[in-house]
């Protein structure tokens, strides 16, 4: 383990609390937490301490980003996509580390208690974060929290059950119970196992309930953890439930020197909040560095008075943005705004219904949010194969 202590006082603490060469690897998040209660009693101003993975990222002037899936970063299309960072003005890639049905992209040491979920598809994930570091590419993490088959299955006791079997949706996906702490320090240990490897940042996708779980919540047979009879109905526990989730993950991983960003329902800024879900925008946005609206125009029906919204996506991101900047200037410490926005052609819309996104589209969407005041976003294509020919600047 190594450690930055940033005075010489702070280096002396840090000896005389513990000695780090000595304490066990698998104890370490107690040994931080114990370190910053040792800390309490010091001015705020005492150094704190703060892991160091040994590689160096410089945060981008903004973040402009791509999704890469798991096969593709341990893949031979990594160069297609690194040549793409060298030759453009995008600079940042969200990494599948835990990907949407609960493996691991990489196989973690023998006696990781992650070891039976990873896969091998990044033989080396130092290995590649050496790369981008060498590239200048700013490397953020993707974890997929509550949607996760695999834990599910595992621990049918952390899901949700209907008649005696763990549920799943339409899509055949089953999702963890958000209620349950058990299930947050599963999350969250792997996202530290990320931070430590070299990623800068941590993204939590699907930090939520099932979709329309309010509708069939009275079948379903889950436990509700230290959320049960707290004098809270039913729809603000689960609001209570994803809120409390991401600031516990962003206060564990404070030791780490990482930003903690969320995915989110795009139409969750439109409302007060999405209780059936657990959503609430401001909520959320509260507890995190960066907030990361998924607002592909495909995914809209009928929103902002626009009635075939992928047809129009500059006037549905610009109609966006308006609302978001509402929701965030609420907020005494505002997050960094990122959205997702679509590279991809939302052909299963039928004829009439979508647009062929290409350079145009895409540029689009970029061209909203800078008129808006929005300087970040992430580019999501599913299968990782990016439009060649866009201008990603002003």
């Amino acid at each position: 383990m190594k450690y930055i202590a940033t005075s010489a006082s702070a280096a002396i603490l840090a000896l005389a609390v513990f000695n780090t060469d000595v304490l066990a690897e698998s104890h370490e998040q107690h040994q931080i937490r114990e370190v910053s209660q040792q800390q309490k009693g010091f001015p705020e101003s005492m150094p704190r301490f703060v892991y160091d993975s040994g590689l160096t990222f410089e945060y981008p002037d903004a973040v402009r980003g791509i999704y890469v899936t798991g096969h593709s970063a341990g893949g031979a299309r990594f160069e297609t996509l690194l040549d793409l960072m060298d030759n453009t003005d995008l600079n940042a890639m969200v990494i599948d580390i835990k990907e949407d049905h609960g493996y691991l992209t990489y196989v973690p040491e023998e006696d990781s208690p992650f070891y039976d979920i990873g896969q091998p598809y990044i033989k080396e994930p130092r290995a590649m974060l050496e790369t981008l570091e060498e590239h200048e590419v700013y490397p953020i993490a993707r974890i997929v929290v509550f949607k996760d088959t695999v834990l599910a299955e595992k621990r049918p006791d952390l899901s949700f059950q209907e008649n005696g079997q763990v549920w799943a949706n339409g899509r055949e996906e089953s999702f963890v119970n958000p209620f349950l702490k058990e299930v947050w320090d599963y999350n969250v240990e792997i996202a530290i196992e990320a931070a430590k490897m070299g990623f800068k940042e941590i993204q939590f996708d699907y930090v939520r309930f099932p979709e329309g779980f309010e509708t069939r919540d009275d079948v379903l047979t889950y436990g509700t953890g230290e959320y049960t009879d707290d004098g809270n109905d039913e729809t603000n526990e689960r609001v209570d439930a994803v809120t409390d989730f991401v600031a516990y993950a962003s206060e564990q991983l404070e030791p780490y020197d990482v930003d903690v960003s969320v995915d989110i329902f795009g139409y969750s800024a439109t409302l007060p909040e999405a209780p059936g879900i657990g959503q609430n925008f401001n909520r959320i946005s509260e507890n995190v560095d960066v907030i990361s609206s998924m607002i592909y125009p495909s995914h809209w029906t009928s929103y902002f008075g626009i009635a075939k919204p992928d047809l129009e996506p500059y006037n549905l991101i610009s109609e966006y943005a308006k609302v978001e900047n509402a929701k965030l200037a609420e907020l005494e410490d505002p997050p960094v705004s990122r959205p997702w926005i679509q590279d991809f052609t939302a052909s299963y819309l039928g004829a009439g219904n979508y647009l062929v996104y290409g350079a145009d589209e895409v540029k689009a969407q970029i061209d909203a949010l800078y008129d808006n005041g929005i300087n970040e976003f992430l580019l999501w294509n599913a299968g990782n194969t990016y439009t060649d020919g866009v201008d990603y600047l002003p």
